[in-house]
């Protein structure tokens, strides 16, 4: 679980909230029932615990609920970049966007765009993903040959992890 700033107040999240906040930033089960799983684990029901995290992500108290995987175990990844001309880039990123695996498609804001155009030109970012290397480079010879302009390939050299969890100071909270 992924937490951004809570638009509520610390003292509007039930026992149960917290509890999954506090549990589930990490560790959440691999298995075919996760909720099930998390709903055991707590003493509740999977219905109660699927309702709560959609309430909280309602609230903007979660921004995202799921697994991060190790990209390098899972799969083939890269970053990749593309120079097209402005104003055809919506039309790009569509096409990009189209392709089997691609994520985290985007365009550079304003003043970084203007900035890369005049260092190298590449304006649209996004990740490609695949099962192995061969597919991965197969799917991106695809999109260059449909997008017909050179797609910079970017694979990572070295990986790091950084853990995003951290402890929740609710009774701080609640005097705040």
């Amino acid at each position: 679980m992924h937490c951004q700033a809570p638009s509520i107040k610390a003292e509007d999240l039930n026992a149960l909230d917290r509890r999954l906040i506090d549990s589930y930033q990490r560790g959440l089960p691999v298995c075919t029932r996760p909720f099930h799983t998390i709903a055991e684990r707590l003493g509740s029901s999977e219905e109660v615990v699927l309702a709560r995290l959609e309430r909280l992500q309602a609230l903007g108290v979660l921004s995202r609920v799921g697994p991060v995987f190790d990209h390098a175990r899972a799969g083939a990844s890269l970053l990749a970049a593309v120079a097209v001309p402005e104003a055809e880039r919506d039309a790009f990123a569509e096409l990009i966007n189209a392709a089997p695996g691609v994520n985290h498609n985007y365009a550079r804001e304003e003043q970084a765009r203007e900035e890369q155009a005049r260092e190298h030109g590449y304006n649209l970012w996004f990740v490609m993903t695949a099962p192995d290397e061969p597919e991965l480079e197969a799917r991106l010879d695809d999109l260059e040959r449909c997008l017909g302009v050179p797609i910079l390939r970017l694979p990572m050299l070295e990986g790091y992890h950084i853990d995003l969890s951290f402890p929740i100071p609710w009774a701080e909270l609640e005097r705040a």
